[in-house]
């Protein structure tokens, strides 16, 4: 079906290419797949940009869908900026109507391996590092100068800023979790390679790297039984997902439960990025006895 659409689709907006930033009011038309992506495009287009968020607030990415004006916004859209192998509907929408426009993220940095068969075996949550946020700004300035070449100094030193900015959080998370008594993280899905990786922390995870993925009861076991060995006094569930898997594994433990996010998408208005990314800095110093 997303096929026989994409076709017209196609010659229709090529069509009214010409016009797309017009309609943007002069702006550098940018579609973002997700909203980390929304964040960092926007943060170093600024004004210059008019950014379009493919996911929904609120909504999952992962299984995401998109409809014909949705795809007609990425053949509009002089970059599209995605993250390859994350969301399907995505990939197949670029492959066949914005390869020119298409800007794959993963190529800035490498991809942490995950588990086998998910997402082609990479990790796709690479936005919960910082560090490797920055470098993705760095190199989305690239390729938003390449498409708006008068403005490319705008956007090198906005996204030197974003990279301060994010250097700045960095050193607020490895001060904060320096020193922790614990640095075992139960989640309710392995969303959180990046972060671990980055400040010294295990992760255990209760599900894979898709949030949808039922545990078997065996899993469930495993994971109440290392809680309960390590002295893990909160198992972590996040936005957008139940919590009754977390909930289960808490009673199991006799710990309690706390919200991670893993911010494939926001669902407060009034948050950003850095407020997420800092509330998540201080859920983990409360469950990890940091500072203490």
């Amino acid at each position: 079906m997303m096929r026989r659409l994409l076709a017209p689709l196609l010659v229709l907006a090529t069509l009214a290419g010409c016009g797309a930033r017009a309609e943007a009011g002069g702006r550098l038309p940018v579609v973002a797949a997700f909203y980390p992506l929304q964040f960092v495009s926007e943060r170093i287009g600024g004004d210059l940009v008019r950014v379009t968020n493919l996911t929904k607030p609120g909504a999952e990415p992962h299984d995401v869908e998109l409809s014909p004006r949705q795809v007609a916004r990425i053949v509009d859209a002089e970059v599209a900026v995605y993250l390859h192998g994350f969301q399907p509907a995505v990939d197949e929408a670029i492959a066949q109507n914005g390869r020119r426009q298409g800007y794959d993220v993963s190529t800035a940095v490498p991809l942490l391996r995950g588990e086998a068969g998910e997402h082609g075996g990479t990790d796709p949550h690479v936005w919960l590092d910082p560090v490797r946020l920055a470098e993705i700004g760095d190199h989305l300035a690239g390729r938003l100068a390449e498409a708006d070449p008068d403005h490319a100094a705008d956007y090198a030193a906005r996204a030197a800023t974003l990279h301060r900015q994010l250097t700045e959080l960095d050193g607020e998370f490895a001060a904060g979790l320096a020193t922790c008594r614990r640095r075992e993280l139960v989640t309710s899905h392995t969303a959180f390679h990046y972060l671990a990786d980055r400040y010294h922390l295990t992760q255990v995870g209760i599900t894979g790297v898709d949030p949808e993925a039922e545990p078997s009861p065996r899993r469930l076991a495993q994971v109440a039984a290392e809680a309960r060995a390590r002295g893990t006094t909160t198992i972590f569930f996040e936005t957008l997902v139940s919590p009754k898997v977390a909930e289960t594994i808490a009673r199991e433990a006799g710990a309690t439960t706390a919200v991670l996010d893993p911010l494939e998408g926001l669902t407060d208005p009034d948050a950003d990025y850095f407020s997420v990314m800092r509330a998540n800095l201080a859920a983990l110093t409360t469950a990890l006895g940091c500072g203490t």
